[in-house]
Parts: C-alpha cells; structure tokens; sequence
C-alpha cells in the first residue's frame, strides 16, 4: 500500500482523493491546505489529518509519496523538494511551464531514484488504450496526420482572481487546462514536436485569458498536425490519426471509430472506467516496481516545450522551433 498527500484541495484534487477510496493499492494519508480549519469538513469525511505545512509532510516518515494538485508555476519547486525528501512524486498537468523547469524537475526524480507520475487521466480511457493498441499492430500503417480537440465552457466559470484566471498561470487559455491533454496523446503517438504555429486569444471570455488557441505542428519523424483547445464552447474531446492505410478516431474515452482504405467506417464502443483511479493504481504500480518515470523523460519535457514555443510564436505571429 503506498502512502500520499495530498497537496492542493481544490476541485481536482478532491476527485483524486475520492477516486482511490478503497483502492488496495494507494491511499491518502495527509493533505496540504493553506487554511485547514476551513477544511475541517475533508477531514470529517475523509478521516485524512490536514496540515498547512509542506515541510513537515515531507519530513514525515509514514508518507511515501505526494501528490501535487496545485497552481502550475509551483509545481518546479515542489516536485525537486519532494525529491530531496525521497518522496515519489505524482503532478498534476502542466507538468511545469518551461522546458528548463522540466528538466530540472525530472532530473531531480531521476537523481533521488524516487518514481514521477504525470495526471494524462486518458491515456487510461479505454479508447485511447485500444487506439495505441492498434496503432503498434500496424493496422492503419504508417501515421501521417493527427488532428486533436479538447474544448470546454469551464472558461465561463472563472472568477477574477483565481490562480486559474492568470495569464501566468494559463498560458493559451485551455491548453494548460485542457489541450495538454491532447498534446500528449499526440506526442505518444508521433513522437516529439519540432515545430509549432500557434494562433492564441481572447474573445469570449470576462478574465484575462485566452479561450481561443489553435496549433499548427510538425513532429520530428515527419507527420503533421493541428490541435485545437477553447474555453469557452460545447465539451468536445477527439484524437483522429490518419495513416497509410486508414484511420482511428478517438470520440472520447468509450468510441473508437476505425476505416480502412476501403468499407465503410465502423464505432467500437467500450466500458467506462475511473481513470483517475487508473492513474494512481499505476503510479502505486511504478513504485512498487521501484520504476523510475511512468511516461518518458523525453516526452514530458518535449510536451512542456511545446507550450513554451506555442507563446513565443502566438506573440510573435510566426512559426517557432521546439527547442
């Protein structure tokens, strides 16, 4: 059984916890608040002791591991200090803002020998597991093109003030909240990013950041792609691969839609799991298997360069290299 905290107790971080409620593999122990008399009805609940202190959870012998859902530019420090106190680390998306935080970050995890989860909840969907499934077969050849989506409304809910209404916090709107996502899936896929054009602005929403953030992309071993993220429209999630040979589509976590060269397209439907569940039970896995990164250090940061040209190139109205 690996023993968390929880640090940030907000939205999301509520469902992590909740998501592991009786899990055999992973629970939480401790929780980080900024205020935790004002939590008093966590603890009621959950039974989990809160502490205002980082420090002292990390100097705590009976906690093996921390799980960060906090603001994204704190993420940096607190992943090398969870490092240096030998705790395994699980953070939440983005996984730092520049590429130079990232690869200290990840070199930190390496150095203390401890394992580094990163919360891609999809790559847990079912669909997703059956597309990469199928893509390692070959069934759909070479892949030459992906399109990614992941648009929301949340945009709409966000009060001036909070962290998540911060241009510093939310680079490209929903792509810190929501497009990271997409992005990833891509990476998994494609491999690395070279190159990006991004287009990036405010047109809807009342706080000061973007909710219109489309990308043009080019990967490193020569497929193209675009993926779009926008705050303030329908849900919609999509991951579509052409290949050589056909294509795959990822129509949320539960449809798969498959077309060869020729017939007709056919939707693959599939069971709906808890894939914060997943993520954690994988993370409780990595360490028990004492591995060291759950998704490649070359992916993490390539997905966090992304973000980093992606403002560069919004701003300067150009097409930018990945470095």
């Amino acid at each position: 059984m690996l023993n968390a905290a929880i640090y940030g107790l907000g939205r999301w971080g509520l469902r992590l916890v909740e998501s592991v409620q009786g899990s055999s593999k992973i629970r939480f122990v401790r929780g980080i608040s900024r205020d935790p008399a004002a939590r008093r009805d966590f603890t009621e609940k959950t039974g989990i002791a809160l502490t205002s202190g980082y420090d002292e959870v990390l100097a705590d012998t009976g906690v093996d591991a921390i799980v960060l859902a906090t603001p994204h530019s704190q993420h940096h420090v607190q992943i090398v200090q969870a490092a240096k106190a030998g705790k395994h680390v699980f953070v939440e998306k983005p996984f730092t803002l520049t590429r130079a935080t990232a690869e200290s970050a990840v070199a930190a995890c390496q150095e203390a020998k401890v394992t580094l989860g990163l919360g891609f909840n999809r790559r847990y969907a079912p669909s997703f597991l059956d597309l990469m499934r199928r893509l390692k077969a070959g069934e759909i050849g070479d892949v030459l093109h992906i399109e990614g989506q992941f648009s929301g409304g949340s945009g709409y809910q966000l009060k001036p003030g909070a962290w998540r209404a911060l241009r510093s916090e939310s680079p490209g709107g929903a792509m810190t909240a929501r497009g990271v996502h997409a992005l990833d899936a891509m990476i998994h896929i494609a491999g690395p990013v070279a190159n990006v054009f991004a287009i990036s602005e405010r047109r809807k929403l009342a706080v000061d950041i973007d909710d219109t953030t489309s990308l043009m992309l080019r990967f490193t071993g020569g497929a193209t792609g675009y993926l779009g993220s926008l705050h303030a429209t329908g849900e919609f999630w999509r991951i579509h691969v052409f290949g050589s040979a056909g294509w795959l589509e990822m129509r949320g976590d539960t449809e798969l839609v498959r077309r060869g060269l020729e017939g007709p397209a056919v939707s693959l439907p599939f069971t709906a799991v808890d894939k914060e569940r997943a993520e954690l039970e994988a993370f409780a896995d990595a360490v028990a298997a004492r591995q060291t990164l759950l998704i490649p250090a070359a992916d993490i940061i390539n997905g966090v360069a992304v973000l980093e040209a992606m403002n560069a190139s919004a701003a300067r109205g150009a097409p930018m290299p990945v470095r």
